[in-house]
């Protein structure tokens, strides 16, 4: 996708070849920076701190930082030690593991010498096929929008939800849920979005918002209680939503909150899609609500939040009183009986274990 008209990716290599460079998401909307990570302990913070968020990116980080590992210390130890430290930065999103897995498997029967030139390429390749299964994912989805566009009248537009950011800045290009959207509007079918802030860390405002203003996608931005109200006034034609974790299942966890817009959707009978790469689905994982362990961050996300004051500067500020505890549930699932479909780079399924085994047949269970 584009910042001021010049095509970006959310990371990629350095021009020193040493080095890695990532968008930090955490300036954003307000400023943007390019942070740089030189080697594994800047990917794991980049990947805790959520410099980069979202499943793909997350897992996309996690190759990039292997192979800054394997710069430093290609040992088995080395191999080891950068695994383990990269897989702590974040439970819930399956992709984190998936990256390594794939990492060390690829990794651990080369020669210490080896692995460094071969971990970069395989982030590199991780990279490329992200693009390309998001890029599908948008393709399948697009005759969602098509089928709504058809319905209205007198050029309306097609009214979508969006929960979080599933943008092009949760992955490496493209997104999962605004693919379809970004498609849809480059074909000059009218859409709108309804952003969601996302509390507590906003990523419907500070994401969300500033991709969509930027690529010129009409949007209006919402707090995040107001959607059940639009879907019960017909201002919802379709909710499309990401994912940070797929059960065998179908159940879906994703940012807090999205359980809560698929039950509106689900009472007001409006369409509701999750939008997910394959190596989002965890396929050792049946019942989500049981078995996904859901990130308890820190409470100052809660208690504050940060936005432009008067002066034109970047603040926090500190909402309930000094004393008051507060919780911090980073994601929810939500129930596969609530999903109306699955949008993957396969095409669309039923949210069961049926359609997901029909669209991967190698995997499903």
């Amino acid at each position: 996708m584009n910042v001021d008209g010049k095509p970006t990716r959310t990371i990629w290599p350095a021009a020193d070849g040493q080095s890695v460079e990532i968008i930090d998401q955490t300036k954003l909307p307000h400023r943007f920076e390019i942070a740089t990570l030189r080697n594994v302990d800047d990917a794991a913070h980049a990947i805790k701190a959520m410099l980069v968020r979202g499943a793909p990116l997350i897992g996309a980080t996690a190759a990039y930082g292997l192979w800054l590992a394997m710069r430093g210390d290609p040992s088995d130890a080395g191999l080891t030690k950068a695994y383990d430290q990269l897989f702590a930065t974040r439970p819930t999103a399956v992709n984190l593991r998936w990256a390594l897995d794939r990492g060390r498997a690829t990794l651990a029967p080369l020669a210490p010498a080896e692995r460094a030139d071969r971990a970069l390429s395989l982030a590199v390749e991780i990279c490329d096929e992200d693009v390309g299964i998001n890029h599908a994912i948008g393709q399948a989805a697009l005759a969602v929008i098509q089928e709504i566009a058809a319905t209205k009248t007198n050029g309306a537009p097609v009214n979508i939800l969006t929960h979080c950011n599933a943008g092009w800045l949760a992955t490496v290009d493209w997104g999962t849920a605004t693919s379809p959207i970004y498609q849809a509007h480059d074909a000059g079918i009218p859409v709108h979005v309804w952003v969601d802030e996302t509390r507590p860390r906003n990523q419907g405002f500070n994401l969300t918002a500033w991709e969509l203003l930027n690529h010129g996608v009409p949007h209006t931005v919402i707090v995040d209680n107001a959607g059940g109200h639009l879907m019960q006034h017909g201002q919802v034609d379709v909710v499309f939503v990401g994912t940070d974790r797929t059960t065998a299942d179908g159940d879906v966890c994703n940012k807090i909150g999205t359980y809560l817009k698929a039950l509106a959707a689900h009472d007001n009978d409006v369409p509701f899609y999750v939008c997910l790469p394959s190596p989002t689905i965890d396929w050792t994982v049946h019942d989500g609500v049981k078995e996904i362990p859901i990130e308890e961050r820190d409470a100052d996300e809660v208690t504050h939040i940060s936005g432009l004051d008067a002066a034109g500067n970047v603040s926090s500020i500190q909402i309930p009183p000094t004393g008051s505890p507060a919780a911090n549930p980073a994601f929810d699932v939500t129930p596969a009986r609530y999903v109306t479909g699955l949008v993957t780079e396969r095409g669309i399924c039923e949210a069961n274990a049926a359609g997901l085994k029909e669209l991967f047949p190698e995997n499903g269970q």
